[in-house]
């Protein structure tokens, strides 16, 4: 069997598309939750958004439900409304109405240098860490069992 090599250094769209869709069609042959996840509606976005006075954004989540899963993908709020308890809040509604769409258990990725103890101190528990990405700091990612009432 003989091949080539092709080294780029820059971005070649077609190329990725093609990886893409080759990687997407292995998935959907062994895994029928990837096959699932691929038809319209099957994956849920979610959105929490905090607005101020003024209707400005100050913070917020977004995620998706999909696979008996919320994953959250962005958590951010405006560093002066830190610290007041209105993350814990938000992460508590975002968890609720998960589980009001299906969701049983909760991923999501943080650094190092954000908000490790805080999801720690809400249950979650760190399953992955990658160290030294970036250097001097860890990555890792996050699970969380949702209760069940």
């Amino acid at each position: 069997m003989q091949y080539q090599v092709e080294v780029l250094r820059g971005q070649h769209e077609d190329f990725t598309n093609f990886l893409s869709e080759k990687i997407r069609a292995y998935n959907n042959e062994q895994s029928p939750y990837h096959r699932e996840s691929r038809k319209k509606g099957a994956v849920l976005p979610l959105q929490l958004i905090v607005t101020d006075q003024q209707q400005q954004w100050i913070g917020g989540i977004t995620a998706e439900v999909y696979w008996g899963w919320i994953e959250i993908h962005k958590f951010w709020f405006s560093e002066e409304y830190r610290g007041k308890g209105i993350g814990t809040k938000l992460l508590a509604q975002a968890e609720l109405v998960a589980k009001d769409m299906g969701a049983t258990k909760a991923l999501l990725t943080t650094y190092e240098f954000q908000a490790r103890t805080f999801y720690e101190a809400h249950g979650y528990q760190v399953v992955g860490e990658i160290k030294d990405y970036p250097p001097g700091s860890s990555y890792y990612t996050m699970v969380k069992v949702l209760p069940q009432e």
